[in-house]
């Protein structure tokens, strides 16, 4: 870095040379002006750059300590005889004015700290009551048939629910089904009871496994998906746009997204109950002196249909709540670049929390009923 101070009348010129790079500590502009020597009295500052190499931000800063100079000594600054892309840089720095940064006030007592986040759970809580109301407001006027419905919508949330959630639900639904075979044959096997591993089998899968894990999958894999995409439409303010053009977001976007999952969820449970029992089978089968006839008859002995009905209407609340929580977290995304991996991420808890929570009390109104 190069400087070279030379006065002709009234007129500093500031002879810039060399490279400017910020990996060399930055010359001060006040330093230079302090150490030239007593002369005639400046009115004006300009530049000579014919020998100015490569430079960087490092100028930049060089320049605005001289623009910072002139305006505190009212002297004129001719930015002419720079070029023209430092020029533009110049200008797009004054173009913003500068922000005194406030710092954060620090918390209050433990009462208020605790008021304030009883209140914004109040207003979570509220917010999520208010998307349920008007998602069952929609419900009941689609089954009035008094609202407009997206049907093309519909069956695509239906194909990527069911054919296209299939591989990962046979994988998991045959691996629950074999570890719940093989932890059966290693307890029972120890009484001499090997031949009952069917009904834990049956059990297991058609009144809690199949549809549980088949509720837990889908929560990360539809749940998320149903958050970014309402999410990145928050953000590139869509949703903002139908409700300018007088139409619901909620009947528009959310109900054929809940609704195709809420038929495909039952399906799946059901044909997750079928992979899980066949795996469990398969594992019966290799550890423990079974036919294939004693398995199935002994599964059909243990099981009766109140079971499987059991998992399959689980599986459709459990659809209601992964849609639920999948649109709810999408449609309250922020606009800020991190907003929609943070819905996804809250929609996937939030739905398998609210699956688990579902499951227990609907065990617990089984066995009050005795189903």
């Amino acid at each position: 870095m190069k400087v070279e101070i030379r006065q002709e009348g009234d007129t500093l010129t500031v002879g810039l040379g060399g490279a400017w790079e910020s990996g060399h500590p930055t010359p001060r502009f006040e330093g230079f002006l302090e150490d030239r020597a007593a002369g005639h009295p400046v009115r004006a500052i300009e530049f000579d750059t014919t020998e100015l190499g490569a430079w960087d931000s490092s100028l930049l800063t060089f320049l605005m300590q001289a623009m910072t100079y002139c305006e505190a000594h009212e002297l004129e600054l001719r930015e002419e005889t720079l070029p023209i892309e430092i020029t533009g840089l110049l200008e797009l720095s004054r173009a913003v004015p500068e922000q005194e940064i406030h710092r954060e006030e620090r918390e209050g007592s433990f009462l208020a700290r605790f008021g304030k986040r009883g209140l914004v759970a109040y207003q979570a809580a509220l917010a999520t009551v208010t998307f349920a109301g008007e998602v069952a407001d929609s419900f009941l006027r689609l089954a009035l048939f008094r609202v407009r419905f997206r049907w093309r919508d519909f069956w695509v949330s239906v194909q990527s629910n069911s054919s296209g959630a299939l591989p990962i639900v046979t994988v998991i639904a045959f691996l629950i089904g074999a570890i719940i075979s093989f932890l059966g044959a290693v307890v029972l096997r120890r009484f001499g009871a090997g031949y009952y591993v069917s009904y834990l089998v049956g059990y297991g899968m058609l009144r809690e496994m199949g549809a549980l894990m088949t509720g837990i999958i889908m929560a990360g894999r539809t749940g998320a998906g149903f958050a970014a995409e309402l999410g990145s439409m928050k953000i590139t303010e869509e949703i903002d746009a139908l409700r300018t053009l007088g139409i619901s977001p909620v009947d528009h976007l959310v109900l054929p997204r809940m609704s195709g999952l809420f038929v495909t969820m039952p399906l799946l449970t059901i044909y997750a109950n079928v992979v899980g029992i066949f795996g469990g089978m398969v594992v019966a089968l290799a550890l423990l002196d079974l036919s294939v006839t004693q398995f199935l008859g002994g599964l059909l002995t243990a099981v009766t249909l109140g079971d499987g009905l059991l998992g399959v209407f689980k599986g459709a609340v459990f659809g209601l709540v992964i849609g639920l929580s999948g649109c709810m977290k999408g449609m309250q995304a922020g606009n800020d670049a991190g907003a929609v991996g943070r819905a996804a991420t809250s929609a996937v808890v939030m739905g398998i929390t609210l699956i688990i929570a579902a499951n227990a009390v609907i065990d617990w109104l089984a066995v009050l009923l005795e189903v």
